[in-house]
């Protein structure tokens, strides 16, 4: 998933916005309880999550996929003071978690967690979004896509996360797993779709940035 040296990962958090002190413990949590911790987005991703967010200034965020909540706090610090995000996550066994720290945060009023499956809960959600996050399990990531398109406002945001799996989006096609392939079809979707201007930005394990036309 780290592509630069650790050395140059560390001078770059040291030269970036510092992490907040409920996040700091949010993190340290995630890696002393849960399976798989590297899903968070961490310090340097989670900032620019909530640069982006700033910049957008949303009055409407979905994201698919919680885990413990880290990115739904960094996405929310940029909505607009009536703003609200609604994240889906289909994992209950992590929901203590990110309550407990959404409620820290004092976002109760401002994130909607919604516990299920996206694939049957987006089609419900009777509103349009400024901003999609999508990080949640990958063999869905152009379903996902195609599920939200027409609910993003145009000038909107579809940001798609671990765009680089771990850098095997370079290697043959033929030769990878299901989710590989799945993953360097959503690029090539994204990348040919008319519809959008977008951007993969090389940041952890890779961020793709599409701007609705």
């Amino acid at each position: 998933m780290h592509f630069i040296s650790q050395e140059l990962e560390n001078y770059i958090e040291q030269h970036s916005e510092k992490e907040p002190e409920l996040l700091s413990a949010l993190n340290k949590e995630t890696y002393q309880k849960v399976l798989l911790p590297r899903m968070l987005s961490g310090h340097f991703q989670g900032r620019l999550l909530s640069m982006i967010s700033h910049m957008v200034q949303p009055e409407r965020i979905l994201e698919i996929g919680t885990y413990t909540g880290y990115s739904s706090i960094c996405l929310a610090e940029g909505l607009t003071e009536n703003g609200k995000l609604t994240t889906i996550d289909i994992n209950e066994e992590l929901e203590d978690i990110a309550r407990e720290f959404i409620q820290k945060a004092n976002l109760d009023n401002k994130i909607e967690y919604i516990i299920g499956d996206a694939m049957q809960i987006v089609p419900q959600l009777d509103e349009l979004f400024d901003l999609v996050f999508i990080d949640a399990d990958k063999k869905n990531y152009c379903n996902y896509y195609h599920l939200v398109f027409d609910k993003v406002k145009p000038g909107g945001y579809i940001l798609a996360d671990n765009v680089l799996w771990s850098g095997k989006v370079v290697e043959d096609y033929e030769a990878q797993d299901s989710e590989t392939k799945i993953i360097m079809d959503y690029n090539k979707m994204v990348h040919e779709d008319p519809r959008v201007q977008e951007i993969l930005l090389p940041i952890r394990d890779g961020l793709m940035l599409a701007r609705k036309l």
